[in-house]
């Protein structure tokens, strides 16, 4: 396995992997604590400005990513609000949880699909395999979030934690 995204469709779900060349609990951390996630989550050019983390099952995660990318179009200066629920986490193992586009209050977006992601840390060949398997109420509804451009945007959100993660070993 390199450490290229793998992704696959089954249905409903949309199913990612990718080995990060760093110890599981840091890469668990990444994922659990604000001031890693305002350092590398979102595409390039995207910035997390609000970064709420609330990390116990029912607590919540809100942010609000906005593109700085002045080249990125019509995009620059576009904000994108979004909203976890943790059901389930069993660290540095596990993270159980409800993605939502949101508004700034935390109110969930009808319009647009929710999905719940389980997401496993797994240790592999000294580094360690996310696996991470986000389930949408239909197909359609999974297919509208990747016309959005969904995969290149976790492509790039998972490259720069790459890059964040060498820079805090």
């Amino acid at each position: 396995m390199t450490n290229k995204m793998l992704t696959k469709v089954e249905g409903n779900e949309l199913i990612l992997e990718r080995v990060f060349n760093a110890p599981r609990e840091l890469v668990f951390k990444a994922f659990s604590e604000a001031e890693h996630l305002k350092r590398w989550w979102g595409p390039r050019g995207w910035e997390l400005t609000v970064c709420n983390v609330d990390f116990r099952p029912g607590g919540v995660w809100h942010y609000c990513m906005k593109c700085m990318d002045k080249n990125q179009g019509d995009f620059y200066g576009f904000e994108s609000w979004g909203k976890g629920v943790y059901g389930e986490i069993s660290a540095p193992e596990s993270i159980v949880y409800v993605d939502y586009f949101s508004d700034a209050e935390g109110n969930e977006l009808d319009v647009m699909p929710s999905a719940r992601i389980a997401m496993t840390f797994e240790p592999f060949e000294g580094k360690t395999k996310l696996v991470s398997r986000a389930v949408y109420e239909s197909a359609e509804a999974l297919k509208k979030v990747i016309e959005m451009g969904m995969e290149q945007g976790i492509t790039e959100t998972w490259d720069r934690l790459e890059e964040h993660l060498q820079a805090v070993r």
